[in-house]
């Protein structure tokens, strides 16, 4: 059976989505992950816009050891290098050089000729090609340039060293049909195509992205390039769970197979969705939160007798458990923990008994405890082992009468209390004042929203906000039966995560 090589861009492409920034430590944790679940390449980031990409991206390629580790060039002597800097202490290293290739992009950008980046192609390519066995080309915007220039570009960058040459709907332009004609074309009319392997980089600006990816391996691309979740720039990229789902599930049609451990993709999911405070919205083919879920009686009917009648996959299969056990305040530590291994958590004895207790809080306020709720939970008390400053005491008066005040206690760095209060417009905007008095780095909130993480009155409520400090945003989570207190969470794992960034920079 042919092989399809998963090349994972939500490092690079993924976080260049408004308000998706992430740190060198959260690139890393994601870059393991990534590991762990199978993905072939990882583009790492883009190490000429900014110090920061450049030490995450050498971080990564000293760290993660099996995939090859790829960083992003332009067409400039300085991008290339800059890249090989970062990415040659990798165990497999490749530098990833792109170049506008559409006459719209010539004309009103690059304000260049054909001939003009014929060359630069060319040339940056062999250039990569002296520092790396392992070059990509991508020829920015291939869906709307001609083909046969797209095929003069392809033909110059193989002989100068190409080992994979990409081609992208670099605006979500393309129809399947269309794609799948131009992929094909380029194996008919490109000389010395055998001698490179043909990616796609589609995006989802007109919700095709992977049925664009797919009509492509289906004409002989071997190489897709896709994000967890699908995030990405404007409407983002080809989901990565979307696409190896596919190709598993229907392996009758494509035959074809990937590297990928399918077990490993809810957890992948949640991961990113987490980092980078990006919801994952509940009908997400493969991941969303009613993927597997049934409330039609006829398809209860069907499931309960055999659940192929309704569920093409198993949800096992993508790391998902089949049922939901349900945990209450009568439930033991052992039960506790073997719930856990079900959903595939695997936690220190020390991070175990944080997490039991803050279970057992949670169960005295609720009936039930969801799987949901226990995702929640375990999320919450990782944000907790990071900070740099802890919630002790907060207390709030608030009414349709009365002044909203609020009364917060913190622990600070050293280990001190301090504590101060503060009047808002609101509950929430007390709190806030209150913590900004405490902590004392400037800040602007920029997005505020709540949501409800499981069903019924008594549900966790899980806040997401992000903040702005000198052009840079910041997200924060919280989770708790208290919107209030969910929400000064929140507002804490953001100024901690901006602390720590001070910190290290």
């Amino acid at each position: 059976m042919d092989r399809v090589i998963i090349f994972d861009t939500t490092l690079r492409d993924g976080e260049q989505a408004a308000g998706g920034t992430l740190n060198i430590q959260e690139k890393l944790q994601i870059a393991r992950r990534l590991e762990k679940l199978g993905v072939d390449v990882i583009e790492a980031g883009f190490p000429i816009t900014s110090p920061g990409d450049y030490e995450a991206v050498r971080l990564i390629a000293k760290e993660v050891r099996t995939p090859v580790i790829c960083g992003l060039a332009h067409a400039s002597p300085e991008a290339v290098d800059r890249a090989w800097e970062a990415v040659k202490v990798a165990a497999r290293p490749r530098i990833h050089v792109f170049l506008s290739a559409s006459d719209i992009h010539l004309m009103y950008q690059l304000k260049r000729s054909r001939e003009e980046i014929l060359e630069m192609a060319r040339s940056m390519v062999a250039r990569a090609k002296k520092y790396a066995d392992d070059v990509e080309f991508s020829p920015m915007d291939a869906s709307r340039t001609e083909p046969e220039y797209i095929h003069q570009v392809l033909r110059a960058v193989i002989d100068a060293g190409a080992t994979t040459v990409n081609i992208p709907d670099t605006v979500g332009y393309a129809i399947p049909e269309e794609f799948g004609r131009r992929i094909a074309g380029i194996f008919r009319s490109v000389p010395n195509i055998s001698r490179a392997v043909v990616s796609v980089h589609c995006h989802n600006d007109l919700g095709l992205a992977v049925a664009n990816s797919l009509e492509a391996i289906k004409q002989g691309a071997r190489q897709v390039e896709c994000t967890i979740n699908g995030i990405g720039e404007r409407a983002g990229n080809a989901s990565q769970e979307e696409i190896v789902m596919a190709l598993r599930t229907r392996r009758d049609f494509f035959n074809l197979t990937t590297g990928i451990d399918t077990t490993q993709i809810y957890k992948t999911s949640r991961l990113v969705s987490e980092l980078t405070g990006f919801v994952v919205q509940p009908n997400k083919a493969i991941i969303g939160a009613n993927a597997f879920r049934h409330e039609s009686g006829i398809h209860q009917d069907g499931v309960i007798k055999m659940p192929i009648t309704y569920e093409i996959m198993d949800p096992k299969a993508v790391g998902i458990p089949a049922s939901s056990l349900v945990l209450g305040k009568l439930s033991g530590r052992h039960a506790f923990k073997a719930r856990l291994a079900e959903m595939g958590y695997s936690l220190s004895e020390e991070d175990l008994n944080r997490a039991f207790q803050a279970f057992k809080e949670l169960a005295d306020k609720k009936k039930e405890v969801t799987d949901k709720d226990i995702e929640s939970l375990i999320a919450e008390e990782q944000r907790t082992v990071s900070e740099v400053y802890h919630i002790d005491r907060l207390q709030v008066t608030c009414g349709d009468r009365g002044i909203p005040t609020a009364a917060v206690r913190l622990v600070a760095p050293d280990g001190q209390v301090v504590a101060d209060a503060a009047l808002g417009t609101g509950p929430v905007d007390a709190v806030y004042k209150a913590i900004n008095r405490l902590v004392g780095v400037p800040n602007k909130l920029t997005e505020f929203s709540v949501n409800s993480v499981t069903e019924g009155i008594d549900a966790i409520g899980e806040v997401l906000i992000r903040i702005e400090t000198d052009g840079t945003t910041y997200t924060g989570r919280g989770a708790d039966t208290d919107i209030i207190v969910a929400s000064a969470k929140a507002y804490m794992n953001a100024l901690n995560r901006l602390l720590t960034a001070k910190k290290t920079g």
